[in-house]
């Protein structure tokens, strides 16, 4: 297993280093093997493990004073860290395989002629680095991948190098690495008080100062799942290519914060009442905040950030019911990392697939998509439908688990929390299905008329996540279910 664990995550790194050395087809093709074979290790990995738990820690730092005893490297494997793994292998896999047509000079809206093989190192690179997250064993290991993320993304959202987005890479880097800040304070804290990184080490603080610690946590979730007061940065960070923004910004690094919080959350008891009070009512404001910007949003990209954004509260909001004592609630939020993975991933790979056709993503300018774009416009209503929790499609299972556990909480705070989440599933379903109705029904814009057919490995992209929107609670529930 120690192997299979080693070449998991080795494997993206010299996938990176070959694809920038290579030419950009060479370089296509190792990033494509590199991805497929993480997503194999990873399958091996879950499926020898699983229901049980692996814990291994093999390297420590003996020429650091105080951390020479302390075996700090190795890697966890349990129900949780599977599931991020799932995420993570698998929507790697699939956007890799679309990035192969989608950064080239046949896409309409960007045509790109050089700097594929620097947007291929660094999201292999990334691809590493989440790897890293899931199946790190404590927290120290845990922040040098999360901090190894905080540069790929700052690489990868400033990829096309024009002002808008390096002006957004630079703000994702601030905005993240300041968050970071206040993990890293945690992370000494912890270890100052217990003389250990383990995740279960909060249990020995006193009461006062685990409820700092997890706020600590909680404010560098925030900023990396972009969450209120942190949100602003993932709307710009729309400026990157549309496979940075599948993965970064639906599967990977935006989930790597609310990982942070469920995973602190399964390993501790006793943390406060009012502390899960807090990470559920920050998370209700965050799903209205960001479902009132759905009604200023033209650009397709910005309104799937505005979504994300929302998404990711649910899943704080099932973590912090988990905490009030919710169990259903802490089963909907995390189920919901890897169904809002399938539908959020599909929907921005639609709107890339429309770009590339089109050379446009601007609501008002598109219309009668489904006479030219079949199987895209298919795709993104499926993934609308289970973006917004209509069975039997992913997100229903999650969402469901959701308004159970609220139900569960019962009172003034599980109506407080029950009522505004309503709202916001009713008003995302009323304005994705208006999205819809205006892009791909009616009369065929201009822009529409003329449009580049997809090509294969695209299309291939979409009928891989059409199927994960049905499978992914398939996979999901078996692990949360042991968590």
């Amino acid at each position: 297993m120690n192997n299979i664990v080693l070449i998991m995550l080795v494997i993206p790194v010299l996938g990176a280093i070959l694809s920038g050395l290579l030419n950009q087809k060479k370089s296509d093709i190792s990033v494509l093997i590199a991805s497929g074979l993480s997503l194999i290790c990873a399958a091996v990995v879950i499926i020898t493990v699983f229901p049980g738990t692996l814990k291994v820690l093999l390297i420590n730092l003996p020429w650091i004073t105080g951390l020479e005893s302390v075996n700090i490297f190795g890697y966890l494997i349990d129900p949780l860290s599977m599931l991020l793994l799932a995420v993570v292998s698998i929507m790697g896999f699939i956007v890799m395989l679309y990035s192969i047509e989608y950064i080239s000079p046949n896409n309409k809206e960007h045509p790109t002629y050089e700097g594929k093989q620097r947007h291929n190192f660094w999201m292999m690179l990334f691809i590493a680095s989440m790897i890293g997250i899931a199946v790190s064993p404590n927290l120290l290991q845990l922040y040098i991948f999360w901090e190894l993320t905080t540069i790929c993304s700052w690489a990868l959202i400033s990829h096309y190098r024009d002002e808008d987005s390096l002006k957004a890479g630079f703000k994702a880097l601030l905005m993240t690495f300041s968050g970071g800040i206040f993990f890293a304070i945690a992370v000494v804290i912890i270890y100052a008080k217990t003389g250990s990184f383990d995740f279960s080490a909060i249990n020995s603080l006193s009461p006062g100062l685990k409820n700092l610690i997890f706020l600590f946590f909680l404010i560098a979730a925030w900023a990396k799942s972009a969450q209120i007061p942190f949100y602003t940065w993932l709307p710009d960070a729309m400026a990157a290519p549309t496979t940075v923004s599948m993965y970064l910004h639906a599967a990977a690094m935006v989930k790597a914060g609310v990982y942070l919080i469920a995973r602190i959350a399964v390993s501790s008891y006793s943390i406060s009442f009012g502390m899960g009070l807090l990470t559920a009512i920050m998370a209700v404001v965050t799903m209205l905040v960001g479902v009132y910007f759905f009604f200023f949003q033209d650009d397709l990209k910005k309104l799937l950030a505005y979504s994300t954004i929302t998404h990711l509260a649910y899943i704080l909001l099932g973590v912090g019911m988990g905490i009030m004592g919710s169990k259903t609630g802490l089963s909907g939020g995390i189920l919901h990392i890897i169904n809002h993975a399938a539908a959020k991933g599909l929907l921005f790979l639609c709107v890339g697939a429309i770009s590339y056709s089109t050379g446009v993503r601007s609501i008002k300018d598109l219309s009668g998509l489904s006479y030219k774009l079949p199987l895209v416009s298919t795709a993104f209503m499926i993934g609308f439908l289970a973006l917004t929790g209509i069975p039997p499609f992913s997100c229903f299972w999650s969402k469901y688990f959701l308004f159970i556990g609220a139900v569960n909480i019962g009172g003034i705070i599980g109506y407080l929390i029950l009522i505004p989440f309503l709202l916001e599933t009713i008003v995302a379903f009323a304005w994705f299905l208006r999205v819809v109705h205006i892009i791909f029904f009616g009369e065929v814009s201009k822009v529409s008329v003329d449009v580049k057919k997809p090509s294969l490995v695209i299309n291939l992209a979409l009928i891989v996540l059409i199927i994960l929107c049905l499978v992914a609670p398939l996979i999901g529930l078996p692990l949360i279910n042991q968590i």
